[in-house]
């Protein structure tokens, strides 16, 4: 089973590319996308392409908000006991968080907040934010041993996953206290399925339009698929898929896959 996450960074403007993209995927079936959790969708539910997706066989679950943020799961197999939100309406304002089970496992999708400067609104919202996190996954690990947790989490982990760890000094997305967080949410008992497979490799998820971005690789790592050790012995690869990021209009973020042992 192939489970995707990626930051479309507007549905309605990626559709005909992400359309695409899950074709090619499609016409092999070891490389077909089986679960695509999608980030910063930016609607809301009543203007989700659903017939689209549902042409390429996907059923999709959705938490979304008018041009902002949002979350989406679609899968070709069956979904079951979705949740949206944390279930806080004051947390729950911004759609960044959608859950459901897939398979026997647990799909838990995320889009964190992206933060700011230390001691502004914003930097507060996000370290809070990862604090209702670590709430909501406590509960989650209570219900099941199975889970995959993917999605866009606004950090990057290690120096190593960042193209100039100088320009990124107590930066955001790479500032102590939100690596500290993304830590303490990893510390439940889940595993970075990239950093597990490749110790030492550097690949980048997110590259700004300007500049060139992409094409000097000039990137960051902060987007990840995490799964809880139950699902270790299942995991044979995860990759992150350039096609996309290559045409127009991208997505500023590339899709990652990871590959499981898991059949339906």
């Amino acid at each position: 089973m192939n489970v995707c996450t990626f930051n479309v960074n507007s549905v309605r403007a990626r559709l005909a590319l992400l359309l695409q993209w899950l074709a090619v995927r499609g016409t092999d079936g070891a490389t077909e996308i089986d679960v695509l959790c999608l980030q910063e969708i930016k609607t809301v539910e009543t203007g989700f392409p659903f017939a689209e997706f549902q042409a390429l066989g996907y059923h999709c679950e959705v938490f979304g908000q008018k041009a902002y943020n949002g979350v989406a799961i679609c899968s070709r197999h069956d979904v079951s006991d979705v949740r949206k939100g944390f279930g806080d309406a004051a947390w729950d304002a911004q759609s960044r968080i959608i859950a459901a089970t897939i398979a026997g496992v647990r799909v838990i999708n995320i889009y964190a907040p992206h933060g700011d400067v230390r001691g502004s609104e914003k930097f507060n919202y996000k370290i809070g934010w990862y604090k209702r996190l670590l709430a909501y996954l406590t509960e989650e690990r209570n219900t099941t041993e199975g889970i995959v947790m993917v999605g866009d989490f606004n950090v990057a982990r290690a120096d190593m996953d960042v193209f100039d760890p100088d320009v990124f000094t107590d930066a955001v997305i790479a500032m102590p206290e939100e690596r500290t967080a993304l830590d303490e949410v990893l510390a439940l008992g889940f595993t970075d399925a990239f950093r597990y497979l490749y110790p030492q490799r550097q690949q980048f998820t997110q590259w700004d339009y300007a500049g060139g971005a992409f094409w000097k690789n000039q990137g960051v790592r902060i987007d990840y698929v995490c799964i809880t050790g139950a699902l270790i012995p299942a995991l044979r690869g995860v990759e992150t898929d350039l096609w996309s990021r290559k045409r127009r209009p991208p997505s500023d973020h590339a899709p990652v896959v990871a590959t499981l042992d898991l059949y339906v």
